[in-house]
């Protein structure tokens, strides 16, 4: 079985809604499935210790495999909620905090461990799920952009949304995953995206680049926060005061207005 460009796809799991490509000694999969029902809720809610998002597709997921060198990446919800803070030290204060938390808690309230306090915004730093070894260690190479603009043909590509939230209707939290799958290299693309109305706005991203010709492998994790005011100035002040809200809701629009508050550079180079 093969793709429309003739890369070979392997066939799905029964049951599953798995698409995989293999290109080049990699093995690149997602998996999209219904939002999660109440059970399955419930059980994540107990292993989590809070309770997970409004729209949460616990068996999502995209997995990039080196079979030979026993490496791989997978991004999923359950890993990403796992990280997390879950001690409330980091929620928002806000007037209407302490009505969401109440509101969760009767929705759980059978479950006695998400009675406390926690970021309820699902504000995550995950970079993906990976072995122990062959491990990431820091680079100054890279992602090479310029590779990346050429207009390759596109051998797989699909979208995964991992969680979604709307913050008792305040605003938007929403974990999501691309990739991109070319002749020579891939590109995935994980992007946490967070506006609470009036108060702030957050992205993470995460970019896995992938050179198959020389099984080099480039991850890079770039964080951007600003005030919701502070972007809305930012944008009357370029004279964009029609299309502010329609900005603030598109993430893509949103990054050249947002400083950049962390940054990292890893790579590895499998054998």
């Amino acid at each position: 079985m093969s793709s429309l460009n003739g890369a070979p796809i392997d066939t799905a799991a029964p049951g599953h809604a798995d698409t995989s490509v293999t290109k080049e000694g990699f093995k690149m999969t997602t998996r999209k499935l219904p939002i999660l029902k109440a059970d399955p809720i419930d059980d994540m809610t107990k292993k989590l210790g809070i309770p997970p998002p409004e729209m949460i597709f616990g068996d999502n997921l995209v997995r990039i495999e080196h079979p030979r060198s026993g490496w791989s990446i997978e991004f999923n919800a359950f890993d990403a909620l796992d990280m997390v803070d879950k001690t409330g030290e980091n929620m928002f204060k806000v007037s209407y905090s302490k009505e969401w938390q109440q509101n969760r808690q009767k929705q759980f309230s059978d479950i006695k461990e998400v009675v406390k306090p926690f970021d309820w915004s699902y504000s995550t730093a995950y970079t993906g799920t990976v072995p122990e070894t062959p491990a990431f260690t820091p680079t100054t190479t890279p992602i090479p952009l310029a590779l990346l603009r050429r207009p390759d043909p596109i051998h797989f590509f699909d979208e995964v949304m991992l969680y979604e939230d709307e913050l008792a209707d305040n605003g938007i939290a929403m974990l999501s995953c691309k990739i991109r799958v070319m002749p020579a290299r891939l590109l995935l693309l994980v992007r946490f995206f967070m506006r609470l109305d009036d108060v702030v706005l957050r992205i993470r991203d995460t970019r896995v680049f992938v050179e198959f010709g020389t099984d080099e492998v480039i991850r890079e994790y770039t964080a951007r926060e600003e005030s919701y005011e502070e972007v809305r100035k930012k944008l009357a002040a370029r004279g964009r005061k029609d299309d502010v809200l329609a900005i603030m809701r598109d993430p893509n629009l949103l990054t050249e207005h947002m400083p950049v508050v962390e940054s990292r550079l890893e790579g590895l180079k499998l054998s």
